[in-house]
């Protein structure tokens, strides 16, 4: 709730005149995400280890209890895959044991939907094929992947048993601010140790698709307002193949530090669980009439600008 879309998220429901309850460990979210939030009267924030079964039962019932919750917006998880590849017990602590005890909470409460952050890591690796929803077997190599599919799984049993409905949005790699980690949050803290060099993880060659975060929020905002699936799964995306690490280091260099040298390295992967490429079918959500306002190039060159004003660069 206090990181990056969560944040932004419980300010579009605020706005709209729901009462929202927010759940967050700070462990990557920040409570300055939350500052104009904090003062109103139908925002209330409770720092939760979702993780902790009993203290995320405890809270739950309590904040329902006081207002009956009617929806679940389930965004936490390990944002750091190479740190979930280290030490397995990372993904299966945030990304998955978060997923269990929430859906315990909202079977014991009997809050009858919930909308859950996904991801493409779900896939696996499957070169530069247009990925669709149906695509199998999914064959994830990120301890992340796997964690966040098998949240997927226990949300389809809630559903088939006792849940009424649920979205699972399987995002992109999703850019702008507040910031907390990525590639060009990585990029220009290195710049700014170095500003003379810097150093890619990979050839640069790896190509993904990125999209803003203004379109990621409208994108999930719409399908909990015009999806009529029981259990609806969507690639959320941009319509373009991508753009290349390399594209990003040199639109973040031209920002940050114009004349720095760009040193790659020669693995296609820039670390172990990286995708190299993919490339998101987004025909299911463009049937549902959403399109986003930008495309991968584009978010890039705006998040690049938004990050490096967070950062404090001049």
């Amino acid at each position: 709730m206090a990181g990056f879309v969560g944040s932004r998220l419980a300010r579009i429901f605020i706005d709209r005149g729901y009462s929202v309850f927010g759940f967050d460990n700070l462990s990557r979210g920040s409570r300055k995400n939350l500052n104009e939030l904090l003062t109103h009267e139908r925002f209330i924030f409770e720092k939760v280890d979702l993780s902790d079964a009993a203290a995320v039962r405890s809270r739950f019932m309590n904040c329902h209890s006081r207002i009956p919750i009617s929806e679940v917006w389930h965004m936490a998880a390990n944002s750091d895959i190479p740190a979930g590849i280290s030490d397995a017990s990372v993904d299966l602590r945030d990304t998955f044991l978060t997923t269990f005890n929430v859906l315990d909470a909202m079977r014991e409460a009997g809050v009858p939907f919930l909308a859950f952050a996904s991801s493409s890591a779900v896939y696996g690796d499957l070169g530069e094929a247009p990925i669709r929803e149906d695509v199998g077997p999914l064959l994830p190599i990120s301890n992340y992947g796997a964690m966040k599919l098998a949240s997927e799984a226990l949300i389809s049993a809630a559903v088939e048993n006792w849940l009424g409905r649920a979205l699972i949005f399987r995002f992109p790699n999703v850019i702008g601010v507040p910031a907390t980690h990525g590639v060009i949050l990585d990029f220009i803290r290195k710049l700014k140790v170095t500003p003379n060099k810097l150093n890619v993880l990979g050839s640069g060659r790896q190509r993904k698709v990125y999209l803003h975060v203004n379109d990621l929020i409208d994108a999930i905002v719409y399908l909990r307002a015009n999806s009529s699936e029981r259990l609806g799964c969507y690639n959320i995306g941009p319509e373009d193949k991508g753009v290349t690490v390399s594209f990003i280091a040199e639109t973040t260099v031209e920002a940050v530090a114009p004349g720095a040298g760009i040193e790659y390295g020669f693995e296609d992967r820039g670390w172990t669980g990286d995708v190299p490429r993919f490339s998101y079918d987004v025909a299911k959500l463009r049937a549902l009439g959403w399109r986003p306002q930008l495309g991968s190039a584009d978010a890039v060159r705006k998040a690049v600008v938004e990050i490096v004003r967070q950062e404090g660069h001049p």
